[in-house]
């Protein structure tokens, strides 16, 4: 261009058909006006070569794309703020569901009898807890019965030669009439007697279980050596009545006999009263606290579909962990006991006892994979996409196969079409219904609820029809 062309040195992005925006190359807050290059939406100002943006055109457009960025700056603090109590929300959550399933089993284990008494009554049918207590009540009796007694029937002149025969097989009978007296008590504790005292004795003992471990009733009642204990008295009284039925007279001569059989053993729980008395007041308020803070955080989530998946993994995660230290606390209990203690026995206890607590640990963890999965399914996510895809894909070939069999749905099928949301809301509704009125829940039951509402959700797709399909020969999609 000439020397003398006015602006030529000044502006040369404003030749037209140079491609560029007037004032694009400059910075903003130069002193000029603001370059449109750098600021989001400066495609939409004219280009070279058609009619240039008036002064005021510029500033309007200028003016707007300040609100943008001021917006675009105070968006993202907003959402780190819901973002943080969102997260926050979610992890306490996750920190109080497993708290949670131990207040349950702390409320509705030792807090109800009845609930202790149906949990302790068939562990008197474990072999393991019958031949522990067949041992402790053959040992208490034959700390009674000596050969010597057994001498008691034979003839004054007699009795030196006899005891000078039992004197050489004295090892060999003693260990004869142990074993007799351990049969007798086996068949006293595999009877239905030893069943209804077992019982009893539970349902007696079970009020001192509760106020030692939470301290309720002013403290008065305690355990013995931090143990509860079962006086196996009445049983010895069976097994005697047997011997001398069988026999073995000598054993009616035996005095009244007190031994314990011991149900549950620790030196620490002294030291938990106070935190188990928590958990049991909190049994059933814990649990709603843990799901409100979880539904506050999914509902503070900027996506909250995510945010779902994420918390449902996230409790049933913190739970298994429940489960797996449940399992490390059945070694180390076992372990402390004192040797004395029949450790098959003591499993056995164990094991009824936290039974509860098991079978809430595995209903937890599978009702959160349930969760995740439906959340996750009725996403926009590409593979979410590609398995709907393929089930509704399995649907219309059976719709196929229907219609060509004279099939059809007919005013059903449309109705279902105008109403397809409410009706899978109300099948969501009732099933989730059925699982909070289920008394006590177990794994397998959220895992058939959620097949039954998979499999009315099926339905539901099959008898979906748009209102042209009779016409067109369409299924319905």
């Amino acid at each position: 261009m000439a020397e003398g062309t006015p602006g030529a040195g000044d502006r040369p992005d404003d030749v037209p058909g140079s491609g560029r925006v007037p004032g694009s190359s400059d910075v903003p807050g130069s002193g000029d006006v603001p370059g449109s290059g750098d600021v989001p939406g400066s495609g939409d100002v004219p280009r070279a070569g058609g009619p240039p943006p008036s002064r005021d055109e510029e500033l309007r457009q200028l003016h707007a794309r300040v609100a943008a960025l001021e917006g675009a700056q105070a968006r993202p603090r907003h959402h780190r703020v819901r973002a943080f109590w969102s997260a926050l929300f979610i992890v306490v959550g996750c920190v109080l569901a497993p708290l949670s399933v131990v207040a349950a089993w702390a409320s509705q284990e030792v807090g109800n009898t009845d609930r202790y008494v149906a949990t302790v009554a068939p562990i008197a049918r474990n072999p393991d807890v019958q031949d522990a207590v067949a041992t402790r009540v053959t040992d208490a009796l034959m700390q009674h019965i000596d050969l010597n007694s057994l001498l008691e029937g034979v003839a004054p002149a007699d009795r030196p030669r006899v005891a000078a025969a039992l004197g050489r097989l004295g090892g060999t009978l003693e260990n004869a009439l142990k074993s007799f007296v351990h049969d007798k008590a086996k068949a006293v504790v595999a009877s239905d007697r030893f069943q209804t005292f077992w019982t009893e004795a539970n349902r007696k003992v079970h009020d001192s279980l509760d106020k030692a471990l939470t301290g309720s009733g002013g403290g008065a009642v305690t355990l013995t050596n931090n143990a509860v204990e079962i006086d196996l008295g009445p049983v010895i009284d069976q097994v005697k009545e047997r011997l001398v039925a069988d026999g073995l007279t000598a054993a009616g001569k035996i005095p009244e006999i007190h031994t314990q059989f011991t149900v549950v053993q620790s030196d620490d729980i002294g030291k938990v009263k106070t935190g188990f008395r928590l958990l049991q007041l909190a049994g059933f308020w814990l649990p709603v606290i843990a799901v409100l803070l979880v539904a506050a955080g999914v509902l503070l989530a900027l996506r909250r579909r995510r945010a779902l998946v994420a918390a449902a993994l996230g409790v049933a995660f913190a739970t298994l962990l429940l489960g797996g230290a449940l399992t490390v606390f059945r070694a180390v209990y076992l372990d402390a006991l004192p040797a004395t203690v029949s450790q098959p026995a003591a499993g056995a206890v164990y094991d009824a006892m936290v039974r509860l607590m098991r079978v809430t640990v595995r209903m937890v963890v599978a009702l959160g994979i349930v969760v995740a999965l439906g959340a996750w399914l009725s996403g926009p996510g590409r593979r979410a996409v590609f398995v709907r895809g393929l089930w509704h894909s399995g649907i219309r070939a059976v719709r196929s196969t229907a219609d060509r069999a004279g099939l059809r749905t007919g005013p059903v099928g449309r109705w279902v079409h105008r109403h397809r949301r409410w009706i899978v809301w109300v099948l969501v509704a009732a099933a989730l219904l059925a699982y909070l009125l289920w008394s006590y829940p177990t794994g397998w039951v959220v895992v058939g609820l959620a097949l039954a509402l998979l499999f009315a959700l099926a339905v539901v797709d099959f008898l979906d029809e748009p209102a042209d399909a009779g016409t067109t020969g369409d299924v319905a999609p």
